[in-house]
């Protein structure tokens, strides 16, 4: 069976949601308060049921991650006239984001700022030595083309199959 790689994203979270179950299941099963001089009765699960089952989830886990990471080195997405694997593709839009994050800060800078604290006799500025508009216009820039490539992004992310069966999840 295959699966879409956007499908495949979800799942691992799915997967990782289910393994952190899994986990405290199993600290719920391992122990029994009983009364002094009384045998432990069990009911549901055993510890080994669990332990079987999160061995599963976890052999699942590793797959499903090693076949996202092939499909984002083998596959491209195309952007500003280059071809990005798409793991190079993700790093660049994260990188993207920052950039806007930086920009946005400087175009909030005031041109001259009075800095007190500094001396009671003299009064100290602090001076912009860029034009902060320039960088609220770079910041607009900027973030359309972080959005733009996260849209190509997830676009790829709807036409890339990779072989897994998730027919015990989904």
């Amino acid at each position: 069976m295959t699966i879409l790689l956007a499908e495949a994203v979800k799942l691992k979270s799915i997967l990782l949601k289910k393994q952190q179950e899994l986990t405290h299941e199993r600290h719920r099963v391992a122990f029994k308060v009983i009364e002094k001089g009384q045998s432990p009765v069990r009911e549901g699960r055993t510890l080994a049921d669990v332990e079987h089952e999160l061995r599963l989830i976890r052999a699942d886990i590793r797959k499903l991650d090693r076949l996202v990471y092939e499909a984002n080195v083998r596959h491209t997405v195309a952007f500003d006239g280059q071809a990005f694997a798409i793991v190079e593709a993700i790093e660049l839009a994260k990188q993207l984001r920052m950039e806007v994050d930086e920009a946005k800060e400087f175009a909030m800078a005031e041109q001259e700022e009075l800095q007190y604290g500094y001396s009671e006799a003299v009064q100290v500025y602090k001076v912009a030595l860029f034009d902060p508009e320039h960088y609220r216009k770079q910041a607009d820039e900027l973030e359309k083309k972080a959005h733009k490539l996260s849209n190509l992004i997830n676009a790829k992310n709807f036409t890339v199959s990779i072989d897994f069966d998730d027919s015990r999840y989904m």
